[in-house]
């Protein structure tokens, strides 16, 4: 599998509604896959790829009639912070862009983007250091606008390198664990890749299809689906795929019946999470598709949360949905970690069935 492209997926920052570095990233990798691309108000990459007859040449619907319109979703934004002030000792305060769980936001290196460039910081809470800090400091879980960045710069220079609405993102490194990757941004360069890829190995391998596959790396995802809501209206499909991370809580501490995914076991059909319920038709087509290429797949249901798929099915007249997944741990963290056969599995599933369509 292509490893370098997820590495530089998640090692381009990108938080909701500054995704252009990764749309650049992109628009470089999809040269020749598509016959269509073009970029809507909210930055959405909307992807056309015309129906392909024997040999992978394109075709035109026949009788007139426009093909089906399957429509892929990827958001491209991850989880951070924007700056919303600079006090007088140059110490940067922040407001979050997506969800954070505040017990994991203690002493983190930052990547702070600028007009100016991008500079290292360190994130944390204000309070005492473990030294001197009282019981009750060491207990105590902090709230976001606690936190500030500090650059190690002078206050004179902070101010003016750094203005209200830059942005911050985890600094860790992209890196491989045996069978597994781990990185911040896997969610959803994750599905960045699936869009990439599958779309690869249906045109590597000239695989025809009747329908008109359209892939959408959408914005602005973490704080409430809404470069999917544009993306959908100006496509109007027919079937809409959401592809998304989920919880693989696989790991010690969580009780056997909450763990949504087993890492490993393949790529995650998704039944239904907050946001939205797949059709159950899609599901199951889907199912016996992985069964007669013998790709491993696992059911899987999220009892909170929500993806684009759910933008795909509610927008304007409606679509049939579905969700496909990849199990991942300790999302929305530094570390969030993906088993490479999970992510293989689903990126055959996408380039075997979405034809298919």
């Amino acid at each position: 599998m292509n490893v370098d492209l997820l590495k530089r997926l998640c090692e381009t920052p990108g938080v909701p509604g500054r995704e252009e570095r990764v749309r650049g990233l992109i628009e470089k990798e999809i040269k020749g896959l598509f016959d269509e691309v073009s970029t809507d108000a909210l930055g959405n990459l909307i992807c056309r790829r015309h129906p392909r007859g024997k040999g992978g040449k394109v075709v035109k619907a026949s009788g007139g009639k426009r093909p089906q319109r399957v429509l892929l979703l990827c958001h491209m934004d991850q989880i951070g912070f924007y700056v919303r002030g600079v006090d007088d000792k140059g110490f940067i305060r922040v407001v979050n862009a997506g969800g954070f769980d505040t017990r994991n936001l203690f002493s983190r290196r930052m990547t702070l983007v600028t007009d100016s460039g991008d500079y290292p910081a360190a994130l944390n809470p204000g309070g005492r250091p473990v030294h001197i800090a009282s019981e009750a400091d060491k207990a105590k879980i902090p709230d976001v606008k606690e936190l500030f960045l500090d650059t190690g710069m002078p206050a004179d220079q902070v101010k003016k390198k750094v203005k209200i609405g830059d942005y911050c993102v985890y600094s860790d490194p992209f890196v491989e664990l045996g069978e597994k990757c781990m990185s911040p941004a896997m969610d959803n360069r994750v599905a960045c890749w699936l869009g990439i890829e599958a779309v690869r190995q249906i045109e590597r391998e000239k695989t025809a299809h009747a329908c008109e596959i359209i892939v959408a790396f959408t914005t602005q995802e973490e704080v409430g689906l809404r470069g999917a809501k544009t993306s959908s209206s100006i496509v109007d499909c027919d079937i809409g795929i959401g592809i998304d991370v989920t919880l693989s809580c696989d790991t010690p501490g969580v009780p056997e019946d909450e763990k949504v995914t087993e890492q490993g076991k393949g790529v995650g059909l998704h039944i239904m999470d907050s946001s939205f319920i797949s059709d159950y038709r899609l599901i199951d087509d889907m199912e016996q598709c992985a069964k007669r290429n013998r790709i491993a797949h696992q059911r899987t249901i999220l009892m909170r949360g929500g993806q684009d798929g759910a933008a795909a099915q509610q927008t304007g007249r409606g679509a049939r949905a579905v969700g496909v997944v990849v199990g991942t741990r300790y999302i929305h963290t530094t570390t969030e970690m993906i088993h490479k056969r999970d992510l293989s599995a689903a990126r055959d599933l996408l380039a075997a069935w979405v034809p298919t369509l």
